[in-house]
């Protein structure tokens, strides 16, 4: 489990910068409509960016290479933000640094989780990945909280996700290993394709000797399942990336605190 310590630090970084930056970009900019550009183009390149990280994983057999990738080049842009404070640049910076970069670690993390535990371990390893992931992403929360309550810089709050993230891509250096055999996958498709062979067989069976019920042969419903997971990432995108801007606008219409950044 310690090849996971990585990604809490990933997870720490970005619950910190989920709390700051809508209400950084929304500070400077003075509008809305900037957050939701970013976050909507971010998710869109994300898509594709998906599809080609995974099949340059499932291609050079190497996965630990795309995990230093994110978790380096996310710290290398989270650097960058600090040297500007246009919006239009933080806009591309975070485009490219979240719709292209640190989609990488996402297929790598699916193929260690599948190669380095056997197929009957895989659903407690993954939800032990979640929970532990999710841990710091909640830590990261207070400590934007935090950070935003004892008035930091935002440069000084931007160094801090940027450091988390650097740490993440030094310990993945030395925790995270390729597995030496590709087998729970490959196991995993023959047991798939033989139980679906053997469906078949019986179906079969009851048609020739006569039997009034006949099963369906199918497959899981995977567009459905995909509709369902787009619509749930539709609503939770929409809630949580104004979510800092509007408690903090309530805290300020009862006179709790003001956030300011310098």
């Amino acid at each position: 489990m310690k090849w996971m310590i990585g990604f809490f630090f990933h997870d720490m970084a970005f619950g910190l910068l989920s709390v700051f930056l809508p209400l950084y970009i929304f500070f400077i900019s003075g509008s809305l409509i900037w957050i939701g550009i970013m976050s909507a183009m971010a998710m869109f390149l994300s898509i594709p960016s998906s599809f080609l990280w995974g099949n340059l994983c499932d291609k050079i057999r190497r996965y630990k290479i795309f995990v230093l990738i994110s978790f380096l080049f996310s710290s290398i842009f989270l650097y960058f933000f600090t040297l500007t404070n246009q919006v239009i640049i933080l806009v591309i910076l975070y485009v490219i640094m979240v719709g292209i970069f640190d989609i990488a670690y996402g297929p790598s993390k699916n193929i260690l989780i599948a190669e380095l535990y056997p197929y009957e371990e895989w659903k407690k390893t993954y939800a032990f990945y979640e929970g532990f992931t999710n841990t710091g992403f909640i830590i990261g929360l207070f400590s934007g909280f935090l950070a935003l309550s004892y008035g930091f810089s935002s440069k000084f709050i931007l160094l801090i996700c940027s450091g988390f993230l650097f740490l993440a891509f030094l310990t993945s250096i030395f925790l995270v290993e390729d597995p030496i055999l590709i087998i729970e996958r490959r196991r995993f498709v023959i047991e798939r394709t033989a139980d679906f062979i053997c469906k078949g067989f019986m179906i079969l069976s009851k048609i020739i000797s006569g039997g009034s019920e006949v099963g369906k042969l199918k497959r899981e419903n995977m567009m459905a399942f995909l509709f369902g997971i787009t619509f749930f990432f539709l609503s939770t995108t929409m809630l949580f990336t104004l979510m800092p801007i509007f408690i903090n606008n309530m805290a300020e219409a009862i006179g709790l605190h003001q956030v300011l950044f310098t």
